[in-house]
């Protein structure tokens, strides 16, 4: 399990009275989930997912399984103290995603897998999912060791991701059942930069 210390995230979603943040959020609407969450997570996934795909990226044991083992990897959205949307990630060790991704975190991989990110159906389509995983992939920039970002999605999901910042890395060996998918990548930079003016 990474030993990671909370005040870097802390850092970065408590807004100092002498700064300005751009895509802010208040700081008591966004945290790390912990396994109490699990529930809450897998309500809003398996709704997101299955009416589309017909299963979830993660099942509830799976969902627990990484909030256990690195919580410091995930993210969720709050609205008066319900879970309105959220990110799931571990580390990965490799270039290119494989089964294994699926289920193991590596502590001391440099890749992070976002496994998924979904929103209450109430609260879609408001812009919460964008700035949810502006502000993920911000606190990645402030970990050292992580070095980029990578996911699977649907082909009808690449623009989306693409406009975050994704860059298409070609097909996934990853499918489930007659699905597939296209494998995406982010590159963390300036981490230096971003400690230094986030204190991180």
């Amino acid at each position: 399990m990474l030993a990671l210390s909370a005040l870097p995230f802390l850092a970065l979603v408590s807004p100092r009275p002498t700064r300005q943040r751009r895509h802010t959020l208040p700081a008591n609407e966004l945290r790390c989930l912990s396994p109490e969450d699990a529930v809450s997570v897998f309500e809003i996934e398996r709704e997101a997912f299955i009416s589309v795909s017909g299963d979830c990226p993660l099942h509830l044991d799976e969902v627990r399984h990484f909030l256990t083992l690195c919580p410091e990897l995930s993210l969720g959205l709050f609205e008066q103290g319900r879970l309105v949307a959220f990110i799931i990630g571990s580390l990965w060790d490799k270039e290119k995603l494989t089964k294994d991704a699926m289920v193991l975190h590596i502590p001391h991989g440099s890749t992070v897998h976002i496994h998924v990110l979904a929103v209450h159906r109430t609260f879609r389509q408001q812009g919460k999912g964008p700035i949810l995983l502006w502000r993920y992939l911000q606190y990645l920039r402030c970990l050292p060791h992580v070095h980029r970002a990578v996911l699977m999605c649907e082909h009808f999901l690449v623009s989306f991701y693409s406009k975050c910042g994704f860059k298409e890395m070609g097909p996934s060996e990853i499918t489930v059942g007659a699905l597939t998918f296209i494998e995406m990548e982010y590159a963390i930079r300036g981490h230096a930069l971003m400690r230094r003016n986030s204190g991180c």
